[in-house]
């Protein structure tokens, strides 16, 4: 009896050990994650999110790799915290996606000084219904399932007590980095082609009639084709954008390149 005793609080405890390591790795992930790590969002809420990942995680991960002593506990607390922020991080590029291509297309249309509303972060209005209308439509096609699922993965290419390498870990960042700057431009090429052309046929036309203030006729003119084409294109960059979502939830640490 006694035995059996000692046997469960061995189990007890390591589960309790496990579930607050898991804790720790989805805290470091909920600090970033669009949508639930928002700033605007209340901490309070925050706790109860990473609780609720916590409870739907930590039963799928092993309790057998909880630390048995204080010397190999402590290095966990600074690792798979430093795991969640890196997960958190490569999803939160997603956002920066967004506001890259609206920056780009609000300059490119003589937008950029037109802000949106109050947030964090200065961005035009571009940016602000661009970043808005993502983490809502995230958020309606199941982004908590899906980030529930890719912290359950997350275990698979770091299992507890794994360290990042620098090495690795600066590859990827850049890699990724690189990746939403491509992304961000292709997104935004409709509109820097615009501006290419209206610069073009504005300088045309001022040589052909130097006399006409063609900057002040001409800047109507982009900023309602700006309009109408963010109008017309906005559903499909953010059906794009989704797209590119989807993928860096199924391999955040780009383990499957």
């Amino acid at each position: 009896m006694m035995v059996d005793a000692m046997l469960f609080g061995d189990i007890g405890r390591s589960w309790l050990i496990m579930g607050f390591l898991v804790f720790l790795r989805v805290g470091g992930a909920m600090a970033l994650l669009p949508a639930f790590g928002e700033q605007t969002v209340p901490q309070r809420v925050r706790l109860g999110l990473t609780l609720a990942f916590t409870i739907i995680v930590a039963p799928t991960v092993d309790p057998g790799g909880a630390p048995g002593d204080l010397h190999a506990f402590l290095p966990l607390l600074a690792t798979e915290t430093a795991v969640g922020l890196v997960f958190g991080l490569a999803i939160r590029l997603m956002i920066h996606l967004l506001q890259i291509t609206a920056a780009m297309a609000a300059q490119s249309t003589s937008l950029a000084q037109i802000f949106g509303g109050a947030s964090v972060d200065p961005l035009p209005a571009f940016g602000h219904i661009l970043v808005v209308a993502g983490l809502a439509l995230a958020t309606a096609t199941g982004l908590h399932i899906r980030v529930a699922e890719a912290l359950i993965g997350s275990y698979d290419a770091f299992p507890v007590g794994s360290v990042l390498d620098s090495a690795q870990l600066a590859s990827f960042l850049t890699a990724r980095v690189s990746a939403i700057f491509s992304m961000a431009f292709s997104f935004a090429a409709p509109f820097v082609v615009a501006a290419f052309i209206y610069n073009l046929a504005l300088g045309a036309i001022n040589r052909a009639m130097p006399q006409l203030m063609v900057v002040m006729v001409g800047a109507p003119a982009i900023t309602a084709a700006g309009l109408a084409m963010f109008a017309i294109l906005s559903p499909l960059l953010l059906q794009l954008w989704l797209d590119a979502l989807d993928g860096v939830l199924a391999d955040p640490f780009g383990v499957g390149r």
